[in-house]
């Protein structure tokens, strides 16, 4: 399409054109009208002044006199401020006003003296080569005859600096009223263009108004019968084009608004499978723009194998497809993804509509759960099982044996303080984890090394039975805001699980170093350690790293979950480090303040 110009913009660039080229043409020729004329001028002076010149060393060429002739070059020189050169036939200088006429080369080849040397007057307009200056000069060149016979030539000049410095105070003079009189010309073309293109440049502006969405704006009726009923359609038009549009903002406002306000992430294709809609929800789960991802195709914009089956299953001919697809967006996340026909008011389908729930929670806590549930009836059916066992075994007579009858009541009461401890510790991770929900859990500035100290004791006898020294690093006065006997629980744990896994005869190392922003208390056994693999879940309940060692060892899998909800109930976190065979190092995190 060929570009659109403004109707002024057509009227007046020629109106204006036509103007400037006139008074271009006119200025042209008058400033070489008046050049010419003052060329002509000093043309005509330098003959004159040549033809009296001539006169004087027309003596003194017959036969040449140079000394002569130079001297009354200079003198006339000096008096006339005119150069004046004398010139043979052969081209030698015998006389300069300028220079010394020997030092001159010969200047047979100059246009001026060429023309002279033929019989006629030589002018011309140059630089002079012998002076070497950037300064130009017109050359008058006569012939100087005696018997018909060309003796000399006879050379005059001037420099044309005055010459030119007239030509241009007149071109200045001629461009100033050129420049008057085309600013005139462009005034009243300009007012002429502007009567005629006005009407229409309003209506245009009008009309831009109405496309940017200022629809109550009216146009102005001018006394022109055509562009005042143009007018009027158009105001005519605005009014209904603004109740339209109106009412689709309301039901787009209201659309957008359930949409942005719903957790749910929903993207709608159409049937190219391109992006129709997403609101702010899918966007933040696969980290996109809407604005930019509208009217992009889906596989584009999210690059998700499983969500792209599920809509290319939808397009199949299923009406509705489920499934959960997996994103990694700060982790592992779940969605629970559910795709539906889109159809339009005469329920054509037009595209697929995808509705998506982050369900990673849920999925985690059922795992969660499920993971609890059988733990808790293997960690209890074992022991179950093992007395049931014995209590039939006893029925059947075993009783009568004393002997047999001590041992398996002796393993009977082993597996009954086993669901004990189990029992126990469930019921201690209960009340504690509830007393952290209801903030009922009181911190007071205590002595660390004095409650780690106590939990020293405790395990002490344990430690002895494999020769296992206890070593404590800590300054006396470090305190910390905690729970003493919770606390105290936490790390009776972590030593007691140093003693179980740690190598008979070595040492657990117990530190607590202070930073600037936290405290740390650290537990460092030297035992068998533990895979790479099992550290992320090590704090969960029932979680054995060895499973078989676990139990042989009389653990109930909860001890470390109790050191990690003791440790969130005062505001930190616990955290572990290892590696098979070379032991490994739990650390408690207090904040400060």
């Amino acid at each position: 399409m060929p570009s659109q110009k403004r109707m002024i913009r057509q009227l007046y660039p020629p109106f204006l054109i036509i103007t400037i080229i006139s008074l271009a043409a006119v200025i042209w020729y008058a400033s070489s009208a008046f050049a010419n004329f003052f060329f002509e001028q000093a043309a005509d002076d330098l003959e004159a002044r040549a033809r009296l010149i001539e006169k004087q060393i027309a003596g003194y060429l017959s036969p040449p006199d140079a000394k002569s002739v130079d001297r009354i070059c200079k003198e006339i020189g000096r008096n006339a401020a005119t150069r004046v050169t004398v010139i043979l036939p052969s081209g030698r200088v015998i006389g300069d006003s300028e220079e010394h006429p020997e030092k001159m080369d010969h200047h047979a080849d100059r246009p001026e003296i060429i023309s002279a040397l033929e019989g006629r007057l030589g002018t011309s307009i140059r630089y002079s080569r012998t002076l070497q200056t950037n300064i130009r000069a017109i050359y008058l060149a006569i012939p100087v005859k005696e018997n018909d016979r060309t003796v000399a030539v006879l050379r005059t000049s001037i420099p044309v600096s005055v010459i030119d410095e007239k030509i241009r105070g007149i071109q200045i003079k001629i461009a100033l009223g050129g420049l008057l009189v085309a600013l005139a010309a462009a005034g009243i073309s300009f007012i002429v263009s502007r009567r005629l293109s006005r009407p229409v440049e309003l209506m245009k502006q009008g009309a831009e108004r109405f496309a940017r969405g200022d629809l109550e704006h009216r146009l102005h009726v001018t006394d022109s019968k055509e562009m005042a009923s143009l007018s009027e359609a158009m105001n005519q038009m605005a009014t209904r084009l603004d109740d339209r549009i109106k009412s689709v903002i309301r039901h787009r406002n209201e659309l957008e608004t359930v949409l942005s306000s719903m957790r749910e992430g929903i993207i709608a294709v159409d049937g190219e499978k391109r992006i129709i809609s997403m609101n702010q929800a899918a966007a933040r789960m696969f980290e996109s723009n809407p604005s930019c991802a509208q009217g992009r195709i889906l596989q584009e914009v999210i690059r998700n194998l499983p969500l792209q089956q599920l809509v290319k299953k939808s397009f199949s001919g299923e009406a509705s497809v489920k499934g959960d697809i997996v994103i990694y967006q700060n982790g592992e996340r779940v969605l629970h993804t559910h795709t539906t026909s889109l159809r339009d008011a005469n329920e054509e389908r037009i595209g697929t509509l995808v509705v998506m729930n982050d369900v990673t929670q849920l999925r985690r806590l059922e795992n969660m759960r499920r993971d609890f549930a059988a733990n808790v009836s293997h960690e209890i059916k074992t022991p179950l099982t093992a007395i049931k066992g014995f209590v039939e075994t006893l029925c059947h007579g075993a009783i009568e044996n004393r002997d047999e009858t001590k041992r398996f009541l002796s393993i009977i009461e082993k597996h009954v303080n086993r669901l004990a401890a189990i029992i126990e510790d469930l019921m201690k991770l209960s009340r504690i984890e509830e007393a952290d929900e209801k903030k009922e859990i009181k911190l007071e500035e205590s002595d660390v090394k004095e409650v780690i100290e106590t939990a020293i004791r405790i395990c002490l006898p344990k430690a002895e039975e494999k020769n296992i020294r206890i070593h404590l690093n800590c300054a006396e006065d470090i305190r910390a805001g905690i729970n003493a006997p919770l606390f105290e629980q936490a790390v009776v744990n972590l030593l007691d699980n140093a003693i179980k896994y740690g190598d008979a005869e070595s040492t657990v190392e117990v530190q607590v170093i202070p930073t600037e922003t936290e405290l740390k208390i650290s537990i460092e056994d030297r035992g068998m350690g533990i895979a790479a693999e099992h550290l992320p879940r090590l704090f969960e309940r029932f979680y054995r790293a060895d499973k078989a060692r676990s139990r042989k060892l009389g653990g109930t899998g909860l001890g470390l979950a109790i050191v990690k909800h003791i440790v969130q109930a005062h505001g930190g976190l616990v955290s572990v480090e290892s590696s098979p065979g070379k032991g490994s190092t739990f650390t408690v995190h207090l904040p400060k303040g």
